[in-house]
């Protein structure tokens, strides 16, 4: 009886020192964790201000792309951070790291559309190809750029309809932008009839285009005869506008010349068809 007894308080003894030893382990493990993580935490917020405070800097980057490098920094660090508090527990964090690397391959095929769409998006806000405020046309797309996100980019279309378009379509598309240079230029043309007199028509041209507002004096118009038609003598007039002007010359010269070429009596030729009818007598 003495022999089981002082077995049993041996044994008993044992396992006091090994749960002790354990606590103790787990809790310098837990006292490790903490400071692994209260530091990693403090680090990654300052690593995301300097970040955002040094991209900031650079003139022209998008806040946008400030906003998701700062953050991509951040959490980084804290992944890190996270594996480094779970080997404090002897978690094997070559498994961990094998794991997430098997789910962030899985992840990236499911999303393979997303992940294309902000690696577009990502490359449209370094290059700028277009901003906000200016109107592209890109395909079956066009309007003016409202927003330009990270996953899609906001149009307006001329009519007010609203424009949703992924950024990966916009960024694998040849895309026109009318509005990125100052000035762009109006190649207009008219057709006269034979028997009018072509330096009349210029000049009658000549003064409509040198009173409009937003038509640049230099590169100067150019005038000249581009085609002899089967039914007109197409004369041409290529100059500069505004940008923001551009439609509302444009606009205005064809109307202006339509009036001015009718009331100085120059014709502007347009097919017509003539049916004969003749009746067979019997």
């Amino acid at each position: 009886m003495q022999e089981q007894t002082a077995e049993f308080i041996q044994n008993t003894n044992a396992l006091a020192i090994q749960i002790s030893n354990l606590v103790l382990s787990y809790s310098l493990s837990t006292i490790g964790a903490i400071i692994i993580l209260s530091v990693g935490w403090i680090i990654a917020g300052i690593l995301q201000r300097w970040t955002r405070q040094s991209l900031s800097k650079f003139k022209g980057f998008d806040q946008t792309l400030v906003v998701f490098f700062s953050a991509s920094v951040r959490y980084g660090i804290l992944v890190v951070v996270l594996v480094m508090v779970l080997g404090q527990f002897g978690i094997q964090t070559a498994s961990i790291l094998a794991a997430l690397g098997a789910v962030g391959l899985a992840i990236g095929l499911a999303l393979q559309g997303t992940l294309q769409n902000i690696a577009a998006g990502i490359m449209l806000l370094v290059l700028r190809p277009f901003k906000v405020g200016e109107y592209i046309n890109a395909g079956a797309i066009a309007g003016t750029v409202q927003e330009i996100g990270l996953f899609s980019t906001e149009l307006k279309t001329y009519d007010g309809l609203f424009v949703m378009a992924p950024n990966s379509v916009l960024w694998n598309t040849p895309v026109t932008n009318f509005t990125r240079h100052k000035a762009r230029m109006h190649d207009f043309k008219v057709g006269i009839g034979y028997e009018d007199d072509v330096q009349k028509a210029f000049t009658i041209l000549k003064t409509i285009i040198s009173e409009q507002k937003g038509v640049l004096k230099t590169p100067e118009p150019i005038y000249f005869v581009s085609q002899l038609a089967d039914s007109s003598v197409v004369i041409s007039c290529r100059y500069w506008i505004e940008a923001p002007n551009y439609f509302t010359v444009s606009n205005t010269t064809t109307e202006r010349v339509k009036s001015a070429f009718s009331d100085e009596g120059i014709n502007i030729p347009y097919p017509q068809v003539t049916y004969h009818r003749s009746e067979v007598t019997s």
